[in-house]
């Protein structure tokens, strides 16, 4: 492993650097189910995703993560990645199954040991470790009871935060309670391309609330532990109409109350969306809602995690299932498209870079009591391929991280508060229903021999990150 190696070609311009305030952080992200491996080792028990990995069809090449990156036996190797990067934190996750192997009880001590030696690690490395505590891997055994559907996980949440907290507390001083809940309540139970694989309407309304139930009781309990920041990792998009027609913008504001308003209204308005029973017609009854829900869900928090990466264009379109018995709640009249006019990264996903710009400013003067912004992902899959030289040079992905952090500036300098920016991700991995196939890292995994590859863009960033560092200094 070495981190030397040609740099990218903009690495030697220190101009096309974007400018940061003094005390901005910069930091690289992952997620323990998409890296970690050891998926039957330490006490770890099944999570959605083991399950769902084992069901035919459901993943790219019947893809699992269960050895992932090999992390779980490796992080000290990326711990040394890491520290070469220059990076000020990093932002891992739990795996809640290694915690409690069923999802509820006392904690696994071995599943809190190896958490134990990877916060040690970095701390020695001069890194400050950023936990958060549900990127996706549910126990099997509470999704055998309801998983979100039920409010029983969201209070299973909270007895799994305080066992957390209780233990890494003392050194781990910024917490994240959820990643991307759209993620699991609505690619997880309504659209079925995420475990548990369902496909439901009110299943996966009442799963979008009761994570946010579990984010408010998880609050509570950090809280109480002395827990020194906590927030919540949201994925809100900007969202464009196709046309100026009365049609397509009855569109956005249905996409705009499934994406975004079902989670940012509770957490910063004070109540549930405006224009949801015109999303969601009779499916929007709002019965797993108890009185106090609101409060709980609207704790006070000390930042906000943004997870982007491109806009979505959305047309209207006629509703797909009449019958409120077997539509899902993502059939809301909506299709999305994507721009044709631009480069996209190999998702699909249209790289307009000014769109970050416009949806952290928009967020910002929608909503005037969210907190300080951190930007918890940002990247692009790019079609890596290692050169004759030995390298990757991945010149798409500096291009993206480059304009996406110049974006980023020019919101601050617009007057958005932003504390700190995570790369996504540190290394290639597991990428869901992708299997393999997708490549987020900066760091090239030969998932033959799992050797780590610093990628041109690992040395654009780690350049870019000790220009800002002189700047503070001078």
């Amino acid at each position: 492993m070495t981190a030397n190696g040609p740099a990218a070609s903009a690495s030697s311009e220190s101009s096309s650097f974007p400018t940061f305030p003094p005390g901005f952080y910069f930091g690289a992200a992952t997620a323990s189910y998409q890296i970690e491996g050891g998926h039957d080792e330490g006490g770890r028990g099944p999570s959605i995703w083991d399950t769902y990995c084992r069901e035919p069809g459901r993943v790219a090449n019947g893809a699992t993560g269960d050895v992932a990156c090999d992390h779980y036996h490796r992080y000290r190797e990326d711990v040394a990645l890491l520290r070469d990067l220059g990076v000020d934190s990093y932002r891992f996750s739990v795996a809640w199954p290694r915690i409690q192997p069923t999802g509820s009880g006392k904690a696994n001590e071995e599943g809190l040991d190896f958490y134990d030696r990877l916060v040690d690690e970095l701390l020695a490395a001069g890194i400050a470790p950023a936990a958060t505590l549900y990127h996706w891997d549910l126990p099997q055994a509470l999704e055998d009871l309801g998983g979100w559907r039920v409010r029983g996980t969201a209070e299973r949440f909270a007895e799994y935060a305080a066992l957390v907290v209780d233990r890494l507390g003392d050194r781990v001083t910024r917490w994240m309670t959820l990643n991307e809940p759209f993620c699991s309540a609505f690619v997880g139970y309504a659209i079925g391309r995420h475990a548990p694989g369902a496909r439901e309407g009110r299943g996966a309304l009442a799963a979008a609330h009761h994570l946010l139930v579990g984010h408010g009781l998880a609050v509570r309990a950090l809280r109480a532990a002395g827990a020194d920041e906590v927030g919540i990792v949201l994925n809100p998009d900007l969202l464009l109409p196709a046309s100026g027609s009365e049609a397509d913008l009855g569109a956005v504001r249905r996409a705009e109350t499934l994406h975004n308003a079902v989670w940012l209204d509770p957490l910063f308005a004070g109540r549930y969306p405006e224009h949801e029973a015109e999303t969601w017609g009779e499916l929007a009854d709002g019965s797993w809602r108890l009185d106090g829900d609101l409060e709980i869900i609207g704790a006070p928090l000390d930042f906000l995690g943004i997870n982007y990466y491109r806009p979505i264009t959305v047309r209207d379109v006629p509703l797909r299932d009449p019958d409120p018995a077997t539509r899902t709640a993502v059939d809301i009249r909506v299709e999305e498209t994507w721009r044709d006019d631009v480069r996209h990264t190999t998702m699909g996903w249209p790289v307009v870079p000014e769109t970050f710009t416009r949806l952290l400013t928009e967020l910002t003067e929608r909503y005037p009591t969210v907190p300080p912004l951190v930007i918890t992902e940002n990247g692009s899959a790019e079609a890596d391929e290692v050169a004759a030289d030995g390298q990757v040079h991945d010149a798409d992905r500096v291009d993206y991280l480059r304009d996406h952090l110049h974006a980023l500036a020019a919101a601050i300098e617009a007057g958005v508060e932003v504390q700190g920016y995570y790369v996504w991700s540190l290394m290639d991995n597991f990428e869901w229903a992708f299997g393999y196939d997708k490549r987020f890292g900066i760091v090239r995994v030969d998932y033959d021999t799992l050797e780590r590859l610093p990628k041109d863009s690992y040395r654009w960033y780690r350049d870019m990150i000790a220009n800002h560092k002189t700047q503070e200094i001078s």
